[in-house]
């Protein structure tokens, strides 16, 4: 794709950028539409515009595919997510974790301990999406049981997982992200502590306030009904816990995902046949439609009725539509104008950057993908960092900072649409509560303005003032 680098195009770009932002914030915020629609609604008007004023349509129409490719692997997991969520509370998997976490969790304690699990689970695996589509789906259930409000749950979930997913030295991002720009993984790592450790120390902070406010809020009797009824329904066998055992041990062999899904499908439908007698008809219902509780007890009927191939097409809908929102304003070459003027109009190493932060998010809000973020961002601005003399080490934790940990935050983006359809919680519900989602940019940002923790700025023959922090 030849993006366009003119600078006569600068006030295109702002206008186009602006508008599709414009349109977003009425969408969502007034008219009250769909997150799917307002993308659509976006990415139609801004197509349109862009074309006039000389963007080829056959340029976006090949952008949109290239980000439909891009986005497949994460169509795909979302999709075996749903089957997974159906076939492991048809084998009782699924009750019987939250049926044991009632009564070894206190809900005072409950949102610290899940951080901090699906902190260990995702530095052991490097993923943050299979922590979430397994330890997390099962943590959901117990908050539920503990009358603890989902979005509370999700927050520290993500936290939690997006934790490995920055500083596991297994994950694909922090292998991406040096790589991408010029610097080594054992730097980026030790680089990444400085936006990510105090963040995090403020989100178990925040979940150990919130907890308090649960200490003996779930009735004894509330907790009884439930625990009598699962027991009632369900065969509650620990081997249930089997399942998600086995998947949890081949992603920590990373294994490809989408065969590890199916293992952790096929698992849950044998369990449902050897221990609570489920037909095949039940089972393809489970794995269709998802599993419908009808025990007669409200709270356990609503915790229990979900999962399915069927309940993650909108989540997947969702995911095409920002395909969709992007093209145009890649294709049209947006970003590439910003940055070119970015650097035409400043000579500060602190103004580039900020700079950087900026472009990453603007382009993490048009692709809603950071595996297109690292490999468009880093090259870009890697000869710029090496201009100024910026420690490239930089590059790659603003990579991580914005693309790895703001696309939890943003609803359109495929991390935010993927856990969002796991936890059925809106981003903007459970945002507020994932504080290191945003507080390594918030950091960053304060390092930046201070000089503290950005390394040695080498002096630049491009830059008449020679900085070091």
């Amino acid at each position: 794709m030849k993006e366009k680098k003119n600078e006569s195009s600068l006030p295109k770009a702002i206008i186009l950028l602006v508008l599709s932002i414009v349109i977003i914030i009425i969408g969502l915020k007034f008219v009250k539409a769909s997150t799917s629609i307002t993308l659509l609604v976006g990415g139609a008007i801004t197509s349109a515009v862009a074309v006039l004023w000389g963007t080829k349509w056959d340029e976006i129409e090949k952008t949109l595919f290239d980000n439909v490719r891009l986005m497949g692997i994460g169509i795909f997991i979302t999709m075996a997510i749903g089957l997974i969520v159906g076939s492991w509370i048809l084998s009782g998997t699924i009750p019987t974790i939250i049926y044991y976490g009632m009564q070894m969790i206190a809900p005072s304690a409950f949102l610290f301990i899940a951080c901090l699990l699906c902190s260990i689970m995702s530095l052991a695996t490097g993923t943050s999406w299979g922590t979430i589509g397994t330890l997390g789906i099962a943590l959901i259930g117990v908050s539920q049981g503990l009358g603890i409000p989902m979005q509370y749950t999700a927050g520290a979930i993500i936290v939690g997982a997006m934790f490995g997913d920055k500083l596991s030295p297994l994950s694909d991002t922090t292998i991406m992200a040096p790589a991408m720009s010029g610097t080594d993984i054992i730097s980026h790592i030790k680089h990444m502590l400085y936006t990510t450790i105090p963040g995090y120390i403020i989100s178990l902070g925040l979940y150990l306030v919130i907890g308090s406010r649960f200490s003996g809020s779930v009735s004894s009797e509330t907790s009884t009904l439930i625990l009598k009824t699962l027991g009632e329904h369900f065969n509650l066998n620990p081997l249930t816990l089997l399942p998600p055992i086995i998947v949890i041990a081949l992603i920590v062999k990373k294994m490809p995902s989408i065969p590890v899904y199916a293992v952790g499908v096929l698992a849950g439908c044998v369990f449902a046949l050897i221990f609570q007698g489920a037909t095949l008809s039940q089972m393809a219902a489970a794995l269709g439609s998802g599993f419908a509780s009808d025990t007669g007890v409200e709270i356990v009927d609503t915790m229990l009725s979900r999962g399915g191939l069927n309940g993650t097409l909108s989540t997947v809908g969702i995911m095409l539509c920002a395909a969709v929102f992007g093209a145009p304003l890649k294709a049209s070459g947006v970003l590439h104008t910003l940055v070119n003027a970015l650097e035409r109009s400043t000579k500060s190493w602190k103004t580039i950057m900020a700079g950087s932060y900026i472009a990453n998010t603007i382009f993490l809000l048009i692709t809603t993908s950071y595996y297109v973020c690292f490999t468009v961002i880093g090259p870009i601005f890697q000869p710029i960092y090496e201009r100024y003399g910026i420690p490239k080490k930089n590059l790659s934790r603003m990579l991580e900072d914005t693309s790895t940990a703001l696309c939890w935050v943003i609803p359109w983006g495929m991390s935010g649409i993927y856990a969002s359809g796991v936890f059925g919680v809106s981003v903007m519900d459970y945002a507020f509560y994932a504080p290191m989602t945003w507080l390594g940019v918030v950091f960053a940002f304060i390092y930046i303005a201070t000089g503290r923790f950005v390394g040695k700025i080498e002096p630049a023959k491009s830059e008449p003032e020679q900085t070091h922090a």
